[in-house]
């Protein structure tokens, strides 16, 4: 299946290279990658057999399904890496994976969400669920050399963005009814968000130089935005704002969170998944309710339903996202996991046979 192809390459190549930026962590980047995507996808098959059994109900797509559920993990993933050790990252990922499939149940059966748009709340539970589950590992030393990049890493994470924004409208569209004209949408809002990448990024920096964390980040922030909200987007035109939004809430998103959010709550997010996949999904969430409103506004009783179920099942998604990850960081934490003492952060060596 040609659309199951692009999202297993925008999981495994797109990630794998996205998460390679650390100077001295690209072999764990990608392998490591690949190791949760493989066992995420074998988890959300056996989960989907468990509900077709409970649940009389028969379940097309299964394979589809269970490549975008691992998205969750990937993404949580990023916010700890570096820190977490494989036995650490095997247990998260299986954890995550059957609590999403229960936050998404809960959407589905008492919020009367479709079950195509409580898959697309990945980035928002993702992103979530690793910021809480970062927050019960310790810091890195403020100057780490092993905590930056070099041109080398930059560049193959570059690869790897290039790889998602090549993918992504294949992504938002795997499970939609109308998938052409989800792939147009998504498109139009990845398009819109780079070029505001690009030029914000100049904007923003004293050299009037690019900065490539930026770009890295902002050009995929179209394209999580419009997978929240595509289900409600009638015009193209929409898309782009979307996406002009979403680059600018990524960017300036960056500055703020780093200055204030990272050091009150003691957060550290390696990746930057909170900029790069929370704000744009939480923003394609309050896209998507100001879209029905608009369209429904018409019919008060029916606005008031709409709104209510949906804001319902994002701050669901939310809640469980930050609770059961915060309760997963410090299940990992107990020595039984032989926790990665903090001068080994970010350090290939001790996993891997490397020669330098």
């Amino acid at each position: 299946h040609a659309a199951f192809q692009d999202v297993s390459h925008m999981v495994v190549f797109g990630f794998g290279f996205f998460l390679t930026f650390l100077r001295r962590y690209g072999f764990s980047s990608t392998g490591f990658n690949l190791l949760i995507v493989v066992l995420g996808v074998q988890c959300s098959m056996l989960i989907e057999g468990l509900l077709v059994l409970l649940l009389r109900k028969e379940s097309d797509s299964v394979l589809e399904r269970a490549a975008v559920s691992v998205t969750a993990v990937v993404i949580s993933a990023g916010a700890v890496l570096g820190k977490a050790n494989p036995v650490q990252l095997i247990l998260m990922t299986v954890v995550e994976i059957i609590v999403f499939y229960i936050s998404k149940w809960i959407n589905n059966t008492f919020l009367q969400v479709p079950d195509s748009v409580s898959m697309m709340h990945v980035h928002l539970f993702g992103a979530y669920f690793g910021l809480a589950l970062s927050s019960r590992f310790s810091e890195p030393t403020p100057r780490s050399e092993k905590n930056a990049s070099t041109p080398k890493s930059d560049l193959l994470s570059v690869l790897g963005t290039l790889f998602l924004w090549v993918f992504w409208p294949s992504f938002n569209s795997i499970l939609a009814e109308d998938k052409n004209k989800a792939i147009y949408d998504t498109y139009l809002a990845l398009a819109v968000s780079a070029v505001t990448a690009f030029m914000l990024s100049v904007l923003t920096t004293k050299d009037g130089k690019f900065r490539m964390t930026h770009i890295r980040s902002a050009v995929l922030a179209g394209g999580v935005t419009v997978g929240s909200a595509a289900y409600s987007i009638e015009y193209p035109w929409i898309a782009m704002i979307l996406g002009l939004l979403a680059s600018v809430t990524a960017i300036l998103g960056s500055y703020c969170l780093q200055r204030c959010f990272s050091p009150v709550l003691k957060i550290h997010d390696t990746s930057g998944v909170h900029f790069t996949f929370g704000l744009p999904a939480v923003l394609g969430a309050l896209a998507q309710v100001v879209l029905l409103v608009i369209r429904n506004w018409t019919n008060l009783t029916r606005v008031d339903y709409l709104v209510l179920f949906h804001v319902g099942a994002y701050c669901q998604t939310i809640s469980v996202a930050v609770v059961t990850g915060f309760i997963t960081g410090l299940i990992l934490n107990f020595r039984l996991f032989k926790t990665t003492p903090v001068s080994k952060y970010f350090d290939d060596q001790f996993y891997w046979e490397v020669s330098f």
